[in-house]
């Protein structure tokens, strides 16, 4: 079967019928919204190591950067730009319920569905819907939809044996029809495990998806989705540029324990637990008029742990000193003592989106509500460890913590935020006879953060509010039944992350002032492109252009040992460029897909630094490669099968003074596969291979921590301007992972 047309959010079906060879890749579905989308469908999905996580998936999509630090995607050190943009900038759903962190934008695709269940993954590079409920999208949306239960009962067993001791396995049950009810539901889990692939330590995930289905009457459904997910997994040491070069691939933690020894790999293996909950419906309340919600749910608590020390005294809490000792179990003579330092996170989130759509003659009428609440709660504590280096507790629980003489937590971080979005938005759009159509709307996003510092100190309560005006306007033009016109300009904003609001200390003094005072990032966007849907030959080329004003640009700092996402003010900067694709199917199971993207960006603006300018007007933006593309072909003959996919990454600048850079690179996916069904008794049962970066080039994947300039530079003013190193992600090795698939 070939792959459905897809339709955007708000978007009618396309009517466009494709009369050749069927897609066997699921790259290029069908589109007909007036804005940019790329997919991957399940035609895709299944073709490819079950193990990767839905960054690598769309790795071969126009303007996807997906730096990774192991084949597996398992580790929580990775990254996806768009366009240039960080991760931070690509708002995430799964179900039509937000998938990123309310604090500070990210999404840590380790944690999302697994692949089996996914049926598609759509992204669409800067132009996010207006119902999407999201913040600080500018780069564009990523966006899951996982598979219905099927109306037949049966079963899927998936098995995985791999490189590095890898091994996983997968089961999913299916109800089908549940009698006179119309009720349909599936339940998986699966469970993976694998060796850090450099260096010492392993990777473990147990993961849990399910759905709960009820369709009736003339296009009325109602669902239930939900994702749980519980895994220790490793970070990967980041090295600069001059730790590369002096150690390559063996920059890596310690293997062995020894006294003192903060690099020991059991300190930097973060556990993680979250609950994701989705409950989509959609009513057709009479032949005009629907009713689309969304209810969403989500908890998660974690610790990104690492290695430090501590001594018995001098120690402060906040700005407050400590006058008496700390009890510190295995401090030597000196009062020294090597501790666990624990950055958890206990976060809530839950909202609800709605909207209401109207056909009125040649007017497609939509108005909703969006509502989001988040309680987000962030501590960095400390945990005493073995003799042998084990933490007497890896989860950071506060009551297993090092407390102060009169029973405190000693943290060198304590805080909780309370963070509220709202929104509304109205948009029209208007058919003018059966080639025209015209999108017009408008969203208003008021974004409100309440927060606690709770260290002494002169901060208590934060306060950060703010209204952003968000208006846009589209036209799409059918020019015959294969070939469409689009063009489109819209606007996106993105506030502060809530670590900007508060204080941090060290020694008792005031490390980092927080403030409320921060200017939201302001982005103007354009595309302007055509498509062609034929039988054989499919493909899609759009320019794009942006305008920024403060440019956030998402960095990790060093916040007392632990790594913490954090901003830097970019300034203004201008970005454009162009984004294609192309598939072509010159035989029955054969696909050949092409992806590309040029990408010009400048800086407008000096940066301040230390009380002088840093000269970064006219210089390019970080992470943002001039060129890339991706070539992927599939053949699929019924008996055997099999893929490849090929990514290559020009130079990206790790530095707002461009001088440093990490160079191209490129790599390589292959899969073999037999269909073993028709040998057997019929059902599906197929066997494949996949080889994840075959070439295994020793590179570095991606920027992990920007710097302003990586040597000294003389500012505006006249003052050097000492250089700081940015660090980097090393790209996973080379990995072979067979899976067997039986279906019951």
């Amino acid at each position: 079967m070939a792959s459905p047309a897809m339709a955007a959010e708000g978007e009618e079906p396309s009517a466009i019928r494709v009369l050749g060879h069927p897609d066997p890749e699921g790259l290029l579905p069908d589109q007909t919204a007036p804005k940019v989308v790329s997919a991957i469908s399940a035609d895709f999905i299944t073709k490819q190591a079950p193990t990767l996580n839905a960054f690598q998936l769309v790795g071969l999509l126009p303007g996807a950067n997906a730096a990774s630090t192991d084949p597996y995607g398992l580790s929580a050190s990775s990254s996806l730009t768009l366009r240039g943009l960080g991760q931070d900038k690509i708002g995430v759903l799964m179900e039509g319920a937000p998938q990123n962190d309310i604090g500070y934008y990210y999404a840590y695709p380790s944690q999302f569905a697994d692949a089996e269940n996914v049926r598609q993954v759509a992204l669409s590079q800067g132009n996010v819907d207006l119902d999407s409920p999201v913040l600080g999208a500018a780069g564009g949306l990523l966006s899951l939809s996982l598979d219905d239960p099927s109306a037949k009962r049966g079963a899927l067993v998936n098995l995985s044996l791999g490189s590095y001791n890898e091994r996983r396995g997968f089961v999913r049950v299916d109800t089908g029809t549940m009698g006179d009810s119309g009720l349909r539901a599936f339940v998986s889990y699966s469970n993976n495990r694998a060796d850090n692939w450099r260096g010492a330590g392993f990777d473990m995930r147990n993961h849990v998806d399910g759905k709960l289905l009820k369709e009736w009457g003339q296009g009325n459904r109602a669902s239930l989705a939900v994702s749980f997910n519980s895994a220790k997994t490793s970070t990967y040491p980041a090295p600069t540029l001059a730790d590369w070069q002096a150690y390559g691939r063996g920059y890596n933690y310690s293997q062995t324990y020894t006294a003192g020894d903060t690099a020991y790999w059991r300190f930097y293996r973060a556990p993680f637990r979250n609950v994701y909950l989705s409950a989509p419906v959609h009513l057709q309340l009479d032949d005009r008029l629907t009713l689309d919600t969304t209810t969403y749910l989500q908890w998660g608590y974690g610790n990104s742990p690492y290695g430090t020390q501590l001594t018995t005294t001098g120690n402060y809490l906040g700005t407050e000193p400590l006058t008496q000792p700390v009890s510190l179990p295995g401090a030597d003579a000196s009062g020294l003592a090597t501790v666990l330092g624990n950055w958890t996170g206990n976060q809530f989130r839950g909202g609800n989106v709605t909207k209401l759509v109207l056909q009125a003659g040649a007017h497609r009428l939509t108005a909703g509500l969006w509502y989001d609440y988040g309680n987000d709660r962030v501590t960095q504590s400390y945990t005493s460890v073995g003799a042998d280096g084990t933490p007497v507790d890896e989860w950071g629980y506060q009551s297993k913590a090092i407390k102060t003489a009169d029973g405190r937590l000693l943290a060198y971080e304590n805080i909780r935020t309370i963070t509220k979005a709202q929104a509304f938005f109205v948009a029209d759009s208007i058919a003018l006879g059966s080639q025209w159509k015209i999108d017009l709307g408008f969203k208003g996003v008021n974004i409100q953060r309440n927060g606690r510092n709770y260290l002494p100190g002169p901060q208590g309560a934060v306060h950060y509010d703010s209204f952003a005006a968000l208006p846009r306007a589209a036209v799409h033009f059918r020019i015959d039944d294969r070939q469409q016109l689009f063009a489109n300009i819209s606007t996106s904003f993105s506030a502060p992350t809530e670590f900007a609001l508060y204080n941090s200390y060290w020694g008792g003094d005031i490390s980092t002032k927080g403030t409320s005072a921060l200017k939201n990032e302001y982005t103007l966007s354009q595309e302007l492109g055509y498509r062609y849907i034929g039988p054989n030959l499919s493909f899609s080329l759009a320019a794009f252009h942006y305008h920024f004003r403060n440019r956030q640009v998402a960095t990790v700092i060093n916040n007392g040992g632990a790594l913490v996402n954090s901003t830097i003010n970019g300034g203004g900067q201008t970005s454009y460029g162009l984004d294609g694709e192309i598939d072509w199917r010159p035989a029955k199971g054969v696909s050949l897909y092409v992806s590309g993207e040029y990408l010009r960006t400048r800086l407008e603006n000096d940066l301040e630094v230390g009380g002088d300018y840093l000269p970064t007007r006219g210089k390019q933006a970080v992470s943002s490669p001039k060129f890339q593309f991706g070539v992927g072909s599939t053949y699929d003959d019924g008996l055997l099968f099999g893929s490849t996919a090929l990514k290559y990454l020009g130079r990206q600048y790790s530095t707002f003074m461009n001088d440093e850079s990490i160079p191209a690179y490129a790599t390589l996916d292959l899969a073999l596969g037999l269909h073993l069904g028709g040998l057997l008794d019929g059902k599906r049962t197929d066997l494949r291979v996949n080889a994840i970066n075959i070439t295994n080039p020793r590179v570095l994947s991606g920027v992990m921590s920007v710097g302003f300039n990586a040597q000294d530079t003389v500012g505006r003013n006249g003052t050097v301007i000492g250089a700081s190193a940015p660090a980097y992600y090393i790209g996973g090795g080379r990995a072979f992972v067979a899976t067997l698939s039986r279906a019951f």
